[in-house]
């Protein structure tokens, strides 16, 4: 009988699971995080996967990787490095060993080291562990013969064993980690409900690696685990932020007491809200999928105008397109939400990877004075509070909202405890009155807040007519007047400032000598940095924006009252450029990347502890 190995407790752990685009390295990570999330662990991931439709199968630009970082807390970022690297042909293992700590352990399919596949991967000997120079412990196995003889006599052939390999990988790893295969055994069951074939036979597969592991030690002497530190009552799942954007837009939408309506065209990394909004007809969620941009936006104004909550979602090249029909929802006034799910640019640019290059078109990327808020969610499961602010500003307020996320928020996964709706604010539209009927022009206002009133065609008393053409401000007529024209500007204008948005938080040392500032998806990396930097005895703060048109009103009192301040953002300088312009006098330190990659916690404080020494 083998002795059981030692095992190890870890306050935090990340895995990285590559391999080539079809060996299903996304779907062994998100399990992966779903057994961690559901057992309480603090979770943060990263997808990681090539533009390329479909690589030539184990070439170097068709890896796809899926990292995972799990805490007995919560979790930030994805982790700089992995602790634990599984690299499933030699391709992986070339491009994502880069990724590895000195320490880690790595785990590679043997059967994808061959001749041939280490010719693809460019290696020039036989022996790519050495030619590495890796010096860490590896689990070497023969992951595919394993597989096959796991299911021989299943019916399956020999292409759709192989396609179980991750299955292997993924209980070896649930081995390493003392992890409860049946949270695993339920998502199969349930994601191939229709196939229940497949599920059975990953399922086997999913013990056949546990067991392997458990049975010979593969290579290693002990074990790990992750327990929970603070336990929350309630319930958690692993959550992505385009789902979590989705079911804020639906929970808006019951708030409000509105139908949903999405009008989209698909492109990456947005696809995943319109999918997944598609599924639930049973909440009154309309969704049309439309021939381009340009329509999606445009039936989603028209949806708007009919009394819908309307929402159309996007990444940076489709708002290029949607501005038109942006604009339109800004003249007429009519709530809409523009989700922007940031990309690498410009044109196609890095489809698959992440930037916050899209900040000053969502500001100012349409002709003429065309105001808009502007909010940016700060991680996959604030997604969900994001959404559903965007959809109340949209609603209360009568204008077009964009709401900015990136590829690695949107794509990316984190612990999120199920909200209770009734916990959350009401969400008013400013309808008409009974006193306004046979009285009522669509541009009355609301005194105090600048907003219209809204009536819904075929409202009896309510006629109406909207569109493109600038109005007269009182009459609703078209109008050419200068004068009316200046003050209808003035305005919008005046509307979308005055909306009320939370002061700006300062976390971290109170007395800092320095303030890193930043917007959006970056929030995670950031704060690591402060944490990081505070420990080491540095006096640090940080200042994330969520809200970014109208800015805070606080802004100016805390960027002005320290010495050195830093914006930190994954483009030129779209931001410190614009809080320049909003505040008089303020003089950022400035770091910058588009790499299309996230930042690196340990680079990012290299870089503030020399602004802070100089």
């Amino acid at each position: 009988m083998v002795e059981q190995t030692n095992v190890t407790t870890l306050d935090k752990v990340v895995i990285r699971f590559s391999g080539d685009s079809g060996d299903g390295m996304q779907l062994a990570g998100n399990i992966f995080s779903t057994i961690s999330a559901t057992v309480g662990n603090g979770i943060s991931t990263f997808p990681d996967y090539p533009a390329d439709i479909r690589a030539p199968q184990g070439s170097l630009t068709g890896v796809s990787g899926f990292q995972v970082h799990i805490g007995s807390g919560k979790v930030f970022t994805p982790g700089d490095k992995c602790d634990v690297l599984v690299a499933m042909n030699a391709a992986a293992l070339k491009t994502q060993y880069k990724f590895a700590k000195s320490t880690a352990c790595i785990i590679i399919d043997t059967d994808c080291f061959q001749k041939n596949d280490l010719e693809k991967a460019a290696f020039k000997t036989d022996n790519p562990i050495e030619e590495m120079g890796i010096k860490q412990d590896v689990i070497a196995a023969p992951i595919s013969q394993m597989v096959k003889d796991c299911l021989e006599g299943s019916g399956m052939d020999n292409k759709a064993m192989l396609k179980c390999r991750n299955m292997f990988a993924l209980g070896l790893v649930c081995w390493l980690f003392n992890r409860d295969l049946s949270i695993a055994e339920n998502f199969l069951r349930e994601k191939f409900a229709k196939k229940p074939a497949i599920a059975e036979a990953n399922i086997k597969v999913i013990h056949a690696g546990y067991d392997y592991g458990h049975n010979t030690h593969a290579s290693v002497d002990h074990t790990y685990k992750v327990e929970t530190t603070v336990k929350v009552p309630g319930k958690y799942m692993d959550i992505s932020g385009n789902k979590a954007t989705a079911y804020g837009l639906i929970a808006a939408a019951e708030k409000a007491g509105l139908r949903l309506f999405l009008g989209s065209y698909p492109i990456t990394p947005a696809t995943d809200i319109l999918h997944e909004l598609s599924k639930h007809k049973s909440l009154g969620v309309v969704t049309v999928q439309c021939e381009d941009e340009i329509s999606g936006c445009s039936t989603a104004v028209g949806a708007s105008f009919a009394g819908a909550l309307a929402v159309t979602s996007t990444s940076g090249p489709g708002v290029c397109l949607k501005s038109e029909a942006m604009n339109l929802a800004v003249i007429t006034e009519l709530p809409l939400v523009v989700i922007d799910v940031q990309r690498g640019g410009p044109s196609t640019g890095l489809p698959t990877k992440s930037e916050q290059t899209d900040l000053l078109q969502a500001l100012f990327g349409r002709n003429g004075e065309s105001p808009m808020p502007v909010i940016a969610a700060t991680s996959p499961t604030q997604c969900f509070d994001a959404a559903y602010n965007a959809c109340k500003i949209a609603l209360e307020h009568m204008t077009p909202v964009v709401l900015l996320t990136d590829a690695f928020v949107a794509n990316g996964s984190g612990a999120w405890k199920l909200p209770v709706l009734d916990e959350y604010p009401a969400i008013n539209p400013p309808y008409v009155t009974p006193e306004m009927k046979d009285n009522y022009t669509p541009y009355m206002r609301n005194p105090e807040t600048g907003v219209r009133y809204w009536a819904i065609p075929g409202q009896e008393g309510y006629r109406h007519i909207l569109g493109g053409l600038e109005k007269d401000s009182n009459t609703g007529a078209i109008s050419t007047d200068p004068e009316n024209h200046d003050l209808m500007c003035r305005l919008r204008a005046e509307k979308v400032a005055k909306i009320e948005v939370p002061d700006l938080q300062v976390e971290g040392a109170e007395d800092a000598d320095l303030l890193i500032v930043g917007f959006g998806g970056t929030y995670g990396h950031l704060y690591s940095a402060m944490e990081e930097m505070n420990q080491a005895g540095h006096k640090v703060a940080l200042a994330h924006f969520t809200y970014l048109n109208p800015l805070p009103k606080n802004t100016a009192e805390v960027l002005l009252k320290y010495k050195k301040v830093v914006v930190a953002e994954q483009n030129l300088g779209q931001f410190a450029g614009y809080l320049r312009m909003k505040v008089d006098g303020f003089v950022p330190y400035q770091y910058n990347e588009v790499k299309g990659q996230p930042f690196v916690v340990s680079e990012l404080v290299e870089a503030f502890t020399e602004i802070l020494n100089k």
